[in-house]
């Protein structure tokens, strides 16, 4: 394909070659120095007096030209880079007047090397997809096909991938399904003008790199008037629901004025969280994700799903009033401020994420809280233990 690109571009402008350049259409390595010749037919009436040449439509200097004969005109390439388009470089030999007389194909390139990082994964035990990664070289300026083959590992035949390109540029999907509790043997060839290199090769089993769609119907709401908490529900992907499996599951949120997401990733195999420790009246964007394991026994974690799509909510305002004072207060009321701030931070601490730990000590605190917004004046009158039955503060014992 990448041959007859060039050669129709070099024969855009004639129809008949009245010349001939050898060698045609050759293959070097970058570094390489090449003399090519450009012969004129003896019913051409051109000597090489009236030839020149042009790589990539840029005149040679006349220097590097060499009579061979009277109608014969070399010229020499030294020390050649990799070549401008992978589909060939045009090295061109022109009559005085700027006719085309005949044209090559120059591959200047690297030898490929073997594909590496293969890594795959299986839609809810329906298919296979793998990528890799070209290698560390780079570059190697000519065109390479890449082959993804597989089999059954100790017997069966070797297979082909032919689905390319559907994760992106290294990549191959199999869309048929692949027998499960059997390893495979999967592996990439790599090959251009100038070899062919393969990967080392991987095995693995299907129910080892199952991923599955992310959680569906994702709902986020307030906790109350709880003001720095949300509520988090899904439900399980229904594909995988007709399997053995178990799953576990992370969530992250971000607030609306940035991009920093923050994960919580104690959520075990439940489909609920609270949020706790939030800003109030901030709206959240709240994404969940999935990962399928132990499917059938498989001892091997699979792979995370993609994120759900980002589910918003926001967190009531704080309804405490700016201002006012107690009189009475006095070092009292400075020794319980005291106090309850070291409780909030631990509470805050032990609450965060979707851990049971704390949560309803932490619920019964925050009511306490705002509550205590709304009557200031009974705050240094109540017993700290009363209000929040079963806390002797940080390190006490319960009663």
């Amino acid at each position: 394909m990448y041959l007859d690109r060039c050669k129709r571009r070099l024969k855009s402008s004639s129809a008949v070659n009245p010349a001939v350049i050898s060698p045609q259409d050759p293959t070097l390595l970058i570094g390489s120095s090449l003399v090519a010749t450009c012969t004129v037919s003896p019913d051409f009436p051109l000597r090489a007096e009236d030839l020149y040449w042009t790589l990539n439509g840029r005149r040679l200097p006349a220097a590097s030209y060499t009579a061979l004969g009277p109608s014969t005109l070399s010229v020499a390439l030294a020390r050649l880079n990799g070549s401008r388009q992978q589909s060939g470089d045009n090295l061109v030999c022109h009559s005085r007047d700027g006719g085309i007389l005949a044209g090559s194909c120059l591959y200047v390139g690297r030898t490929t090397e073997k594909p590496v990082n293969i890594s795959c994964w299986s839609k809810n035990m329906k298919d296979l997809t793998c990528k890799w990664a070209p290698g560390t070289e780079g570059e190697t300026f000519l065109h390479t096909n890449y082959t993804l083959k597989y089999k059954r590992r100790w017997y069966g035949q070797d297979n082909t991938c032919h689905e390319y390109h559907t994760a992106g540029t290294y990549s191959c999907h199999i869309p048929e399904d692949l027998a499960l509790f059997t390893p495979y043997e999967i592996w990439v060839e790599a090959s251009n003008r100038l070899g062919v290199a393969v990967s080392d090769v991987v095995m693995l089993d299907i129910l080892d790199v199952v991923t599955t769609d992310p959680p569906s119907d994702v709902h986020v709401s307030r906790v109350g008037d709880l003001e720095d908490q949300l509520s988090v529900r899904w439900s399980s992907p229904p594909a995988l629901k007709d399997f053995l499996f178990q799953a576990k599951y992370q969530i992250q949120y971000r607030v609306e004025d940035s991009s920093e997401w923050k994960v919580v990733d104690d959520v075990g195999n439940q489909t609920s969280c609270r949020l706790a420790g939030l800003r109030p009246g901030t709206v959240y964007f709240v994404q969940v994700r999935c990962n399928p394991f132990s499917i059938y026994g498989s001892k091997k974690a699979g792979i995370w799903s993609d994120w759900s799509n980002p589910t918003a909510a926001s967190t009531p305002r704080s309804e405490r009033v700016a201002g006012g004072c107690d009189p009475k207060g006095g070092e009292q009321n400075t020794t319980l401020r005291r106090e309850l701030k070291q409780f909030f931070g631990w509470v805050k601490k032990h609450a965060y994420g979707c851990s049971n730990l704390g949560i309803k000590l932490y619920d019964q605190w925050r009511v306490w809280l705002q509550k205590s917004h709304k009557t200031r004046n009974q705050v240094g009158k109540e017993p700290f233990a009363l209000l929040l039955p079963g806390w002797a503060g940080p390190g006490g014992a319960a009663g």
